[in-house]
């Protein structure tokens, strides 16, 4: 990747682009990975930190694992036979993505340690400046900055007060006191579900507080023996089968019941509650753990040892709201002091901010902070008008939900390589979306939420600061074909003349 430069690359009909990637997460080192193999070589990543990952690389809490079957949460491309739960460990997939970036070569064309900070579009060409002063020159900017990397604090006071340990689940210390200590976790959503489990062991007590209950499937996490990962690997069908089934299992259960079909909601619901029902023996615990909305209006959580966990004699539930945090621990609104030494804060993420607190210019100089100053909102998840020959990697309205966001990216990345295969061909100097293209595609999706578990009575980081739910409201088919090729009748074509 070349510094400055007015001028595109040319080899003879067929221009080179200038790529930019920010991020070296899942999703910035496929779109590299891709665009190496369509024959684009002018590309650099700029990564924030002095390693790849992404969202694992940031969680490394005890219990940290994906809720995605490990065959399907992987790049279609790259298959890894060497799976060894149903499940996989954050730590296990941490160390496939990074398999994976040193196979595809990803090293010579990524530069850690270098955050972007500022970025502007200047006539067909992104300007873009990182925090240690560098500066680079682009055709094309894609942010694959993701969603889940700009952890969410809880607004309590004196929470700055606590004497002991306290950090959020994403900032977890290497030495974090927790071995025979007492323990407060702030939150009951997958991530806790996931830790407390993992302490219950280690932690003289647990004090769990929660603010709103949970629905939580359950399915089992088999490991995978040596003979079956010998079979994996001889059998390459074998391992596409099982990825599709995965696949088959989430688009037309999981994916559809919260979209409001309602045979497949039924199953899902029957199934989460009557796991509750089989798995908490007291019925006062029981009833504390019911929430009070339906079924998928929150994130359903793929869980088998939370419930087990919370009936030990060591770990307590608590459901009074919290009142304030003092110097000792934590003080409930029923005046009771829980005395803690390490406090835990599994409080999620803002999944609003995506590239943010970066400063992005488009067109005439107007910002993305004034561009979204009403909405977050873009087309296709992935265009915003007023910036062209810029991609935001799963933007909003991407079809998160209990589904594999490798399988949403590659479908992305797909779409964008036919833009810049078009740029190539000299179809057009830059590329966005029209205004009027987005208010209808964004009107579409408001008008397909209205059957959608999302809108079922509770509060949940899907919802934006309207209270629309920042998903894909139909099937997951549809998002594939619909994004199978541009529209470009939807797009506004840019030609400076400078090729």
């Amino acid at each position: 990747m070349t510094q400055g430069g007015t001028k595109p690359h040319t080899t003879g009909e067929q221009r080179q682009p200038r790529v930019v990637i920010a991020g070296a997460g899942m999703t910035g080192i496929l779109t590299a990975i891709t665009l190496r193999q369509a024959g684009i070589r002018d590309l650099l990543i700029l990564e924030k930190r002095s390693s790849v990952g992404g969202t694992w690389r940031e969680n490394r809490y005890p219990g940290v694992a994906c809720d995605v079957p490990s065959h399907f949460y992987s790049y279609s491309f790259a298959p890894n036979p060497d799976w060894q739960r149903r499940f996989a460990s954050g730590e296990e997939i941490q160390a496939y993505f990074e398999r994976v970036f040193h196979t595809y070569g990803l090293g010579t064309v990524t530069r850690f340690n270098q955050q972007l900070v500022h970025s502007e579009y200047r006539r067909g060409r992104w300007h873009l400046k990182t925090d240690c002063g560098h500066t680079y020159q682009a055709d094309f900017f894609v942010c694959a900055t993701g969603i889940l990397h700009h952890p969410c604090y809880p607004n309590i006071p004196g929470l700055d007060s606590f004497e002991g340990a306290c950090f959020h689940t994403a900032r977890w210390p290497q030495s974090a006191p927790v071995d025979g200590t007492r323990v407060g976790v702030i939150g009951t959503g997958s991530t806790a579900c996931q830790l407390i489990p993992a302490l219950a062991d280690r932690s003289q007590h647990i004090s769990v507080f929660q603010r709103t209950p949970q629905w939580i499937m359950r399915l089992s996490n088999p490991g995978f023996g040596p003979t079956t990962r010998l079979a994996l690997r001889r059998l390459p069908p074998l391992q596409r089968l099982v990825r599709w089934s995965h696949q088959l299992l989430l688009s037309h259960l999981f994916s559809k019941a919260v979209i409001g079909r309602k045979v497949p909601h039924w199953i899902i619901s029957t199934l989460c509650k009557l796991n509750l029902r089989f798995s908490v023996r007291d019925p006062v615990l029981r009833r504390k753990l019911t929430p009070d909305y339906t079924v998928g209006c929150k994130r359903l959580i793929i869980n088998s040892e939370f419930y087990r966990a919370v009936q030990r004699d060591t770990v307590s539930l608590e459901t009074a709201a919290i009142r304030k945090v003092v110097p000792k621990g934590v003080v409930t609104d029923d005046g009771k002091l829980h005395r803690l030494d390490t406090l835990i804060l599994a409080t999620g993420f803002r999944p609003f901010e995506f590239m943010r607190p970066m400063v992005v210019i488009g067109e005439g100089g107007v910002t993305i902070e004034q561009q979204w100053r009403h909405k977050v909102q873009a087309y296709r998840s992935l265009l915003i008008p007023g910036f062209p020959n810029l991609f935001l990697m799963l933007g909003p309205n991407t079809p998160i939900g209990n589904f594999s966001v490798i399988a949403m990216s590659e479908v992305q990345v797909n779409y964008l390589l036919q833009l810049i295969q078009q740029w190539q061909q000299r179809r057009f100097d830059a590329v966005s979306a029209r205004t009027s293209a987005m208010e209808a595609f964004n009107q579409s999706l408001k008008a397909g939420m209205k059957g959608t578990v999302w809108l079922g009575g509770c509060q949940s980081w899907y919802l934006d600061k309207d209270g629309d739910p920042a998903m894909w409201p139909f099937s997951w088919q549809r998002w594939v074909d619909e994004m199978a090729a541009p529209q470009m009748d939807h797009l506004r074509l840019h030609r400076y003349g400078n090729g």
